[in-house]
Formats: structure tokens, sequence, C-alpha cells
């Protein structure tokens, strides 16, 4: 898989991450670096014990990577959460976590498929 491939699987925006990082080399490095990042697991074990201060914050953190390497899908789906979690635990919370999830696997999959070069 390429890394344009990756960003098509992963519903993300290919050439605004190249303008913005210069290089596909650079990419493919944060990109990658993705796969290491505990926020996703914070926002979890945040939630399960209901402390939402922390999980906004992980959600925010989930949200600004996701800008910055521009996973749109993934970025769009943290940012409603944040928004959510602003204030505390909403009516709409559980669903916006359930839309991260799987968006985040998605991302995931992707990004484990461009560094082994195997289909997920």
């Amino acid at each position: 898989m390429t890394l344009k491939e990756c960003y098509t699987a992963l519903e993300g925006d290919y050439e605004g991450v190249l303008n913005r990082l210069r290089s596909e080399k650079m990419v493919q490095k944060f990109v990658l670096k993705f796969l290491n990042d505990k926020s996703h697991e914070l926002l979890v074990t945040s939630m399960e014990a209901g402390n939402y201060e922390e999980a906004f914050r992980a959600a925010h953190t989930i949200k600004g990577v996701c800008q910055n390497l521009s996973f749109t899908k993934l970025y769009e789906s943290s940012h409603l959460l944040t928004e959510n979690l602003r204030a505390g635990y909403g009516a709409d919370t559980d669903e916006l976590v359930q839309r991260v999830e799987a968006d985040y696997h998605q991302t995931m999959a992707a990004i484990e498929e461009l560094q082994t070069g195997n289909p997920a």
C-alpha cells in the first residue's frame, strides 16, 4: 500500500498533508508514529472511569494530531466529541465515542497496512 492509498483508506487529505509537511518521507514518518500514540487508550480508560475531563483532553489531543496529519474522518469525529465533552458528559457523548472508535479503528487498520504492506 502506498501512502496515498493509505490516506484514501482512512479518508484523509493526502494532498493537504503533503503540502503542509512538504515530503512524503516526512508524512510517512509521522503517520507511522500515530501507531504508538496513547491518546486513544487514554480516551477509552477515561470514559470507562467516568473521568470526562481527562476524556476531553484525550479527545482534544486526537483531534489536534488528526488535524495536523489531515486524517479528515477521524479529525471530524474527534472534533465533535471534544466539543461535546467540553462541558462534561452529554446526551450524545456515548454515540460520539462510538463514532470515534469506528473512525480510529479504520485509521489504524490503514496505517498498519501501510506499515506491513499487507491488507489489514
